[in-house]
């Protein structure tokens, strides 16, 4: 069947179907001829919106963040609004497991991304946090983050008893961790969490230097 004339191509449309290809079948299943079959043009047509592919992966990424509530830091207290953050940013991020490496070399150019950078830094130092531990915190917060979204502890576990019976013996319940991986990777990331903001505030208040 002949492709449609006239086809109309944007920005928006070539991050739509990247993105869902990314969340389908992984980052290496987007290139430009892919994207091209996908969108019915013809490859160069791309280059008119997005020079390379990583740049159409910039985007991808960034229409991703694009998703992630900010908006606590001008409403909560600066703890509240840390917590909040971080399970609106790990939210997105288990929705698309498949993208959490594309934020690890941090914002760059992405507008969305430092939007939300600006404004939970602008969030930390009003609350009387100094610029620099304003940053540590935010460096901080997206290692927890995107760590914990990368990838299940409790599914890392072989279901076989056997696996650790004989040589882990501290490891013998192991194989039933993947059968409550939710609750298990749950209460890891609200525990890492909880920690963090308490050392936070006994540091804020004196008690910790």
């Amino acid at each position: 069947m002949a492709r449609p004339r006239g086809t109309l191509l944007t920005r928006e449309r070539i991050v739509e179907v990247a993105g869902a290809l990314v969340d389908a079948e992984g980052l290496e299943a987007v290139s430009v001829r892919r994207l091209a079959t996908e969108l019915g043009v013809a490859g160069p047509s791309l280059y008119n919106h997005f020079p390379t592919k990583n740049e159409i992966l910039d985007a991808v990424a960034d229409a991703v963040v694009a998703q992630v509530d900010v908006s606590f830091f001008a409403t909560h207290e600066w703890q509240d609004a840390l917590r909040l953050w971080a399970y609106s940013y790990r939210g997105v991020l288990l929705q698309h497991p498949n993208m959490v490496p594309l934020f690890a070399s941090g914002p760059g150019r992405r507008p969305a991304a430092l939007a939300m950078a600006d404004t939970v830094y602008g969030g930390l130092t009003r609350a009387g946090w100094p610029p620099a531990r304003a940053t540590h915190i935010g460096a901080l917060m997206r290692y927890l983050v995107t760590g914990a979204a990368l990838g299940s502890f409790a599914l890392g576990f072989d279901e076989d008893p056997q696996v650790y019976a004989e040589r882990y013996p501290h490891l013998r319940d192991a194989h039933l961790l993947a059968e409550h991986h939710r609750s298990v990777d749950e209460g890891a990331f609200e525990l890492g969490l909880e920690t963090v903001i308490s050392g936070l505030e006994a540091m804020k208040n004196g008690v910790l230097r």
